[in-house]
């Protein structure tokens, strides 16, 4: 039987103050199993980010439970819920997130060793060499190509080995052929760990890639994806 890795049982969440509260996510039930390969879709302000964050840990429910590989989200301290973010979540922006007077490999690198990592040099040097950058390791975001930024994104966000990858947009600030590449090596990198992956994307063509799609309209879930499970293929 498939593990499943994640549970959401009627989350809730609103966010805003008096007139500006908005209610975005409505008693949200949801499954997934590890290993799969989930893009979150629907409209500009449907609640498919906000969701995302609180998958990786980032937005707290206001009701509701949320259990990601056997760990309850919801009751935990602010410090336990960074501690298993920073081991168990690895998360890609749109707009990569990089440090700028930081090398790609100090970018990579200096997480690791803020959670006590050993060799935490060692590991970014072998993820962003996993990445294609093994010639780029001093250069400053700065002067990397978008492309390359999100690269050292990646690197960071696999280099704790994940059970879980999210990626918020991850192709939206690159180019159509650069963020092919991109989603090419999400793709590879998720079959080749094994781990769950979740992708926000307005891009259809990247979220048929995914074995399940969730749909997400006025802050609840619409189709979560489980009558169809298409197999996953990674492009050459």
């Amino acid at each position: 039987m498939t593990k499943t890795i994640i549970t959401l049982n009627k989350a809730d969440l609103t966010l805003g103050s008096a007139a500006a509260r908005v209610h975005v996510l409505k008693d949200i039930d949801l499954h997934i199993s590890a290993g799969e390969s989930v893009g979150i879709v629907g409209p500009s302000g449907s609640g498919k980010s906000t969701l995302l964050m609180v998958l990786a840990g980032l937005e707290r429910l206001d009701s509701g439970e949320i259990v990601i590989d056997g760990a309850p989200l919801h009751s935990l301290s602010e410090d336990a819920l960074a501690e298993f973010r920073g081991k168990n979540i690895g998360i890609v922006f749109q707009s990569f997130h990089l440090i700028a007077n930081m090398t790609a490999l100090e970018n990579v690198a200096v997480p690791l060793e803020l959670a006590n990592v050993r060799d935490a040099f060692d590991i970014a040097r072998r993820e962003l060499t996993a990445v294609g950058l093994g010639e780029r390791l001093g250069h400053y975001p700065g002067q990397l190509s978008g492309g390359e930024q999100q690269r050292v994104a990646i690197a960071r966000a696999l280099a704790p080995s994940p059970a879980v990858l999210i990626a918020d947009e991850p192709t939206g600030n690159l180019d159509t052929e650069t963020g092919r590449q991109i989603a090419d090596l999400l793709f590879a990198k998720q079959a080749e760990r094994g781990m769950t992956m979740l992708l926000v994307t307005h891009d259809t063509s990247l979220a048929a890639r995914c074995s399940r799609q969730i749909r997400v309209r006025s802050g609840q879930i619409v189709d979560d994806g489980t009558s169809e499970i298409k197999p996953h293929v990674v492009s050459a």
